[in-house]
């Protein structure tokens, strides 16, 4: 993007422009590297780069030396995380891999500011963080609508810094191919410990993802849909609506005591109601899915899936550590008719949820991996499922805990891309308490009924 160029309107009184663009390398010379992408990576190729948006407020701190330390600390961090300063590429075989060489680019990074001509009519933080619709904070993100396959040309991460009236907005977009969420926020939590003053990181990536997964497996580069294509996608595709709804810890616990009431198994499946009572995220999961379920209006008859992208890093055999720089990540899908969720108590659709989870151990995923590989194919959002609920990111992330230095954020939250009807993102509350935030895309209808149902917050907030 040009220097200069104005975005899209962030509402009828805010425009963001581009100030600067650079490219950030690792601090230190490293060479040539490569790493090659395996089964866990390769289906998100079809996936948009995954946004994340972070806004802090001022803290007294100099803002040109905020970006100075930024800046400073992502050339540091990059030493270790240097994947993201590559780009991808295939060998002779048509194998996918991260290369990274000193030659590159590295990370892009934009400088941007919210009305600049008038101080006073800035966008503010509390101004931001109130907003409900990430489309109308969508121009503090780089990479609205770019593919993860770009990484063939692009940077595999984008940063925006955005000036606000009285903070900072700080939105990264990361190739989706190269990473999950949990390397998504080790990378960012990394990031703000070089620029909190650490010498090193605490926690160093684990970078050979063929300990994951080493079979090779050759791909076509696919064609991407052209212009023409995503306007009639687009055309076709159901207006949604985006919410942000709060769940308080008494709601929290107000959902686990309804889906454990009963103790007896309702579905069949005796394992699955059995042993320890449903988390937190079982109950959660149910509640949404059950709940957009009834807003969608569907005919008893109708069938819903609901999605889980788990993280197989215990799950794999051999284990693998936390620190595991990739995708690690797979789809887990279970469904059943509209009319049984309906027609059941909560803890019948828990326990659908809980024992998907469950058979999910090392076996599926190896066979899962076997039946990819014998026949590959690059994901698509109708793969989710039909009148599918898909659950993302996690509230065991502590997103909020991202402190460079001035101050922890006070928003976080997901971008424009990667959303469809039935998109959910979990994050944790602000604060360190154990409420849940929950962003949901739906279509306006379905939104509308959602929002009506004074059954579905419990005690909590719409946002």
């Amino acid at each position: 993007m040009e220097n200069g160029i104005k975005k899209k309107d962030l509402d009828s009184s805010t425009k963001v422009k581009i100030t600067q663009k650079t490219h950030v390398q690792p601090k230190k010379k490293l060479g040539r590297k490569e790493c090659q992408l395996v089964t866990f990576d390769l289906p998100y190729l079809g996936f948009f780069y995954n946004q994340k948006l972070l806004i802090y407020k001022e803290n007294g701190s100099d803002y040109d030396e905020i970006v100075k330390n930024l800046t400073e600390g992502l050339s540091v961090v990059l030493e270790e995380f240097y994947q993201l300063a590559g780009k991808l590429g295939r060998d002779d075989d048509g194998v996918f891999k991260v290369m990274y060489d000193d030659d590159m680019d590295g990370v892009e990074v934009l400088d941007a500011i919210v009305d600049d001509d008038d101080v006073d009519m800035m966008a503010s933080v509390d101004d931001l963080a109130s907003k409900e619709d990430i489309v109308m904070m969508k121009d503090l993100l780089p990479y609205n609508g770019v593919f993860n396959l770009e990484g063939l040309q692009r940077p595999l991460l984008a940063i925006q810094l955005t000036k606000l009236r009285d903070g900072l907005a700080i939105g990264c977009a990361f190739n989706h191919a190269v990473l999950d969420g949990s390397s998504t926020w080790h990378f960012m939590n990394s990031w703000a410990e070089i620029c909190n003053g650490a010498h090193s990181i605490s926690q160093l990536p684990f970078l050979d993802r063929t300990k994951a997964r080493s079979t090779r497996v050759s791909l076509e580069i696919p064609k991407p849909p052209s212009q023409e294509d995503l306007t009639t996608i687009s055309a076709s595709a159901p207006k949604l609506r985006e919410k942000l709804f709060r769940f308080s810890e008494l709601a929290i616990e107000k959902l686990k005591a309804a889906h454990n009431a009963s103790s007896g198994p309702t579905n069949g499946t005796r394992a699955a109601a059995s042993g320890p009572p449903y988390s937190t995220f079982q109950s959660l999961s149910s509640h949404i899915w059950r709940s957009i379920t009834a807003a969608r209006g569907l005919k008893p008859e109708d069938p819903t899936v609901f999605t889980i992208f788990a993280d197989c890093r215990k799950r794999v055999d051999p284990p693998m550590p936390e620190s595991y720089f990739g995708n690690l990540i797979q789809a887990i899908f279970t469904g059943t008719a509209a009319g049984m969720l309906a027609g059941h108590p909560p803890e019948f659709t828990a326990g659908m949820i809980k024992a998907a989870v469950v058979a999910h151990d090392a076996a599926a995923i190896e066979k899962k991996n076997k039946e990819w590989e014998e026949k590959p194919i690059i994901f698509q959002y109708k793969d989710a499922g039909l009148n599918c609920v898909a659950v993302g990111s996690s509230p065991r992330f502590k997103v909020y805990d991202i402190d460079f230095g001035f101050g922890k954020p006070e928003r976080v939250r997901s971008g424009s891309n990667n959303r469809f009807d039935g998109m959910v993102y979990l994050y944790p509350e602000k604060g360190g308490g154990k409420g849940i935030d929950v962003e949901i895309s739906l279509e306006v209808t379905a939104m509308d009924n959602l929002e009506r149902d004074k059954g579905f917050l419990m005690d909590g907030e719409v946002v």
